[in-house]
């Protein structure tokens, strides 16, 4: 073969080291600016050299990490300039594809919305009854469902691909926010009430104010 192709095997150990290396970059294990090196991410991940490095490639497609000029890898930096673009992106991105979603989704689009919905609060109030990492990586989880649950029938896979690219990379943010307790659950809960009433009676001004001030207040308070 001319091109060869990575096996399923190959896919889902590089999938499982992603998950790993992700989450330890969101929650702070893996801190902004630093260096990757294979061996010592082998060491404490696990996989083999080309499984390592297929796995940071892709994280550097999705903004996680940064391919630095020495053919190496650091995680990508996390500075105010850096949240305020990314916050940018996902208000532009999410507000495009809910739009979409509320002129194309039906009723099973509905349903889905209304079930991601009721799973993001009881996670929500696992969270608050059990705060760790554990719970805290569940909410995150809920929360991103939810979100791309309520874009899904845009009807671009691109579309939708970038808003889940720009909530991943936002994550670090969101979770340092929540470590520090500056997260209003009371009225975080309350808007989301009310942006998915807005979401099924296709009000699409209220819908789209509610979801960029959801995003502004995980963000930025």
């Amino acid at each position: 073969m001319l091109f060869s192709r990575r096996s399923a095997e190959d896919e889902t150990v590089v999938a499982m080291l992603a998950s790993a290396i992700r989450r330890d970059i969101s929650f702070g294990v893996l801190h902004p600016d630093e260096k990757l090196k294979i061996e010592a991410l082998r060491q404490r991940y696990g996989g083999s050299n080309h499984s390592m490095r297929e796995t940071l490639r892709m994280l550097v497609s999705e903004g996680m990490v940064e391919a630095t000029n020495q053919r190496g890898f650091r995680v990508t930096s996390a500075t105010e300039d850096d949240l305020a673009d990314i916050l940018m992106m996902r208000i532009e991105v999410e507000k495009l594809a809910l739009e979409r979603a509320m002129k194309h989704g039906g009723v099973d689009w509905e349903a889905a919305v209304v079930a991601a919905h009721h799973q993001m609060i009881r996670a929500e109030d696992q969270l608050c009854q059990q705060p760790n990492d554990a719970t805290a990586l569940g909410w995150d989880e809920a929360c991103r469902s939810y979100l791309t649950t309520l874009i899904s029938a845009c009807r671009s896979p691109r579309l939708h691909e970038m808003v889940g690219r720009f909530y991943d990379q936002s994550r670090r943010f969101r979770l340092a926010r929540l470590r520090e307790g500056r997260i209003d659950f009371g009225t975080r809960r309350n808007r989301h009430e009310a942006l998915k009433s807005a979401v099924m009676e296709r009000d699409f001004a209220s819908a789209l104010r509610l979801l960029e001030e959801d995003t502004r207040a995980d963000l930025r308070g």
